[in-house]
């Protein structure tokens, strides 16, 4: 299991912590339990496409700077069908001297469905955070997850001149890990302007999708390029499909994002699209 993300923070940071709890009842899943500490909220969850369940999850309107912690423990139960999302963006500033952290820890049971589609990470330019996103599977459980970084705000003035951070992204099923990546995005560094890296582009968009069927990954790559600005990726590894793109705003790469999902949700969820109402308003 996943380390905990301990109680004592660092000095003038706080911890925020929240869990929630999926369950099926009779023909639909409902959030059957919620637990939060700190600015880190759920809102009440929607029904729009039947038996899944959608919930909005509250970062903290203020953003997040050195020494805050932020814990996300997620948990969805065999049979049910949780759809999580973001109404707005979360925000790391300048640190002053002590680290950020976010640990988000998915566990979905045999039979379940997961689907976490957060709106964009912002990295302001002076942060010092590290991201961590952990999914454990268990047996026939599905999954659909997403994560968007961008470094600095460029439109407003911000280009990431100096801060850090760590990504940390792992999935397993059945306790044998699928992939796991790590990634330094530290300001001045060659990874972030070489070719070979990230080329010069600000934003970082990474979609994992399993148990995906032969064939998903090239029907993703015929129907998702043409796009000038953006460079794509799409991957498989056994059942797990990987998809990466590099952009220069948050807003294409979100679009690129949503475009696969719309393409793969059936196959891989059984499901056509049904977009969060919030991504509309």
């Amino acid at each position: 299991m996943a380390a905990a993300v301990p109680d004592v923070v660092e000095a003038g940071g706080w911890l925020a912590r929240l869990r929630l709890k999926y369950a099926r009842r009779r023909d639909r899943t409902v959030l059957a339990h919620r637990y939060h500490e700190g600015p880190l909220l759920v809102q009440r969850s929607f029904h729009p496409e039947g038996e899944p369940c959608h919930s909005y999850v509250i970062h903290p309107p203020g953003g997040v700077v050195g020494g805050d912690r932020l814990l996300l423990d997620v948990d969805v139960a065999a049979g049910a069908h949780a759809v999580l999302t973001t109404p707005a963006a979360a925000k790391f500033y300048r640190s002053g001297g002590h680290r950020a952290e976010q640990d988000q820890h998915f566990t979905v049971a045999d039979g379940g469905a997961l689907e976490f589609l957060p709106a964009e990470t912002i990295l302001h330019g002076g942060c010092d955070v590290n991201l961590r996103n952990r999914f454990d599977l268990v047996g026939e459980a599905r999954l659909c997850a997403w994560d968007v970084v961008c470094l600095g705000r460029p439109g407003s003035g911000d280009h990431y001149a100096s801060g850090a951070c760590l990504q940390d992204l792992r999935v397993f099923r059945d306790g044998v890990i699928c992939l796991h990546e790590r990634l330094r995005l530290d300001a001045g560094d060659r990874l972030l302007t070489a070719p070979w890296g990230l080329g010069g582009r600000t934003v970082i968009g990474t979609l994992v999708a399993t148990p995906a069927p032969p064939g998903l990954e090239q029907q993703l790559r015929e129907n998702l390029d043409g796009a000038d600005t953006l460079r794509l990726g799409v991957t498989r590894l056994d059942d797990l499909l990987v998809l990466r793109c590099l952009g220069p705003g948050a807003e294409p790469v979100r679009a690129l994002l949503e475009r696969a999902w719309t393409l793969l949700r059936e196959p891989v969820l059984g499901r056509p699209a049904c977009p969060p109402r919030i991504w509309r308003t």
